[in-house]
């Protein structure tokens, strides 16, 4: 393919996966930084490999491609026990209200504190139990994606999900 075909299909491809692509990276890394350089990284490499994508689930190819690009990278940057919530949700507060009618300054307080434990939970997670949470609850991938995603059988995808739910009630239960 030339690189003008390269260049077309990447668009295609792998543009309109960007923004579920740094979602992953940022839940994953932790950080909005350590996202953009994962993400840069993984947009060359899906660049590389353009060409051997087979036309079937776009997506799931680019969230395995940026998956494995943010295990190399930190592999690389950082020890495996180091875990950053310091902007896991993009930059916002972690604070969403549902209605203007349920606001009240207490309400939202208690939303935030249970928006932060909730993130500190989630990043006080195992990789491999943080991935497959991120990547049903916040991409909406359904099992057999996640399955393809990380490259494990659908069973296994089932009981990480159940465990790393277990795993966040006990936490969470922990705290108070």
């Amino acid at each position: 393919m030339s690189s003008e075909g390269d260049r077309a299909r990447f668009a295609t491809v792998v543009v309109p996966h960007l923004s579920d692509a740094f979602a992953l990276a940022c839940w994953l890394t932790g950080n909005q930084s350590d996202a953009e350089d994962v993400v840069q990284e993984a947009s060359l490499r899906a660049f590389r490999a353009i060409g051997s994508f087979s036309g079937v689930n776009a997506r799931g190819w680019v969230l395995a491609i940026v998956r494995n690009t943010t295990y190399s990278w930190l592999t690389k940057n950082r020890s495996r026990d180091l875990v950053a919530i310091e902007d896991i949700n993009g930059g916002d507060d972690g604070l969403e209200l549902e209605s203007a009618t349920t606001y009240t300054p207490e309400a939202a307080l208690m939303a935030k504190v249970d928006a932060i434990r909730l993130e500190a939970a989630i990043a006080a997670l195992p990789m491999e139990f943080r991935e497959v949470l991120i990547l049903r609850e916040v991409q909406g991938l359904e099992y057999r994606e996640i399955a393809d995603v990380i490259g494990i059988p659908i069973g296994t995808v089932m009981s990480r999900l159940a465990r790393t739910r277990r795993r966040l009630m006990d936490a969470i239960r922990a705290e108070h």
